[in-house]
């Protein structure tokens, strides 16, 4: 019998189109005689859509028709569907906020649905990226300075957040604390920047987060697993621009990504431990790409998770697996299998306390 999945996506998020292109990829790699497709859609409006059975992929996301019920953020629709086909698992192609910060992850919760990826504290905790940091250094694990601050702060006392800031080497990487994708990230390289750099931040979340600048390769690794994680190779970025910002990613193309990097196999080890230890802290499940700088001298610090990392066959996590052995199909359908895992453990717990 076919597992029936529900593909999630869009979102109201700044990262609605990212989400656009990695529904489409998928659609496109799963197995039609293996799996029942449903497409649930959300519009930037938070509006949830459903539409007709797929019964093959689509060359065009935008190709689906829904028909809208006019009622932003009502989720009955979703629900109504899940009632009717009951499915097997939701996979949610969501990033950033609404969808990628535990919100999305607490509904399906609450109805007791299985879904692909990480679980409301991994996913709140992976998309702050403040309080990420925090259990990193509960961890144990080396990362660069940063301070942070939020809006009330920076509206009450400036001068006292500037020279908090200044007290950190520049160039500095002025960061919205809550967004993916490099939105609303800017790098500074003196106080002029800096305060430039902090409103355009502000403009998408209430929380910055700033840190010191390294100079250093970027390098990520990509763990797939539920309590026992396993990781693929390493994979280096090098963006033809400053740093690697949201045009480098999806518009100009202008970024080698370099798989397998050239890394010493001890730095490797390390990686592999500093990966395991930051999946385990935010008690991650099913997927994660871990982002390191790696200096001249092979010191490794841990920049930051991605919990639900781009996902097209193109993104630098599919293709880390690929270059492990796992394909784009077979690490959809291991995501799946890890996903009914995780749940069919959750059906174990006891709820009273008789």
């Amino acid at each position: 019998m076919k597992k029936k999945i529900g593909l999630l996506y869009g979102g109201k998020s700044a990262e609605h189109e990212v989400s656009l292109s990695t529904a489409k990829a998928v659609t496109q790699a799963l197995d039609f005689e293996q799996y029942e497709v449903h497409p649930i859609f959300i519009t930037l409006d938070g509006e949830w859509l459903t539409g007709p059975q797929l019964t093959a992929p689509v060359e065009t996301i935008e190709q689906l028709q829904f028909t809208s019920n006019n009622a932003p953020n009502n989720i009955t629709k979703f629900i109504e569907a899940h009632n009717k086909y009951q499915f097997d698992v939701i996979f949610p192609l969501l990033h950033g906020t609404n969808g990628e910060d535990g919100t999305v992850q607490g509904l399906l919760e609450v109805l007791n649905v299985p879904y692909v990826g990480n679980g409301v504290l991994a996913s709140s905790a992976g998309m702050d990226k403040v309080v990420m940091k925090q259990l990193f250094e509960i961890a144990g694990l080396a990362q660069t300075p940063y301070v942070y601050f939020i809006r009330n702060e920076w509206e009450k006392d400036s001068d006292m957040i500037l020279a908090k800031c200044e007290s950190l080497q520049f160039p500095l990487f002025v960061k919205p604390a809550n967004l993916g994708s490099s939105v609303g990230i800017s790098k500074a390289t003196n106080g002029t920047e800096l305060v430039t750099a902090i409103d355009f931040a502000l403009q998408y979340d209430r929380k910055i987060i700033v840190e010191q600048g390294v100079v250093g390769r970027e390098i990520e690794m990509g763990v797939l697993g539920n309590d026992e994680p396993q990781t693929s190779v390493v994979g280096e970025i090098k963006p033809m621009t400053d740093f690697y910002d949201y045009d480098s990613k999806y518009k100009d193309g202008n970024t080698a990504l370099i798989i397998p990097a050239e890394v010493p196999e001890t730095v490797v080890k390390q990686m592999n431990e500093m990966a395991c230890a930051a999946f385990k802290i935010l008690d991650a499940s099913g997927l994660v790409r871990a982002d390191f700088f790696v200096t001249a001298s092979n010191e490794v610090f841990i920049n930051e998770v991605n919990t639900m990392p781009g996902f097209t066959p193109f993104s630098m996590y599919p293709l880390l697996w690929q270059n492990t052995g796992v394909s784009y199909p077979a690490l959809i359908d291991q995501l799946i299998g890890l996903a009914l895992e995780r749940h069919a453990e959750k059906q174990k717990l006891q709820y009273n306390k008789d």
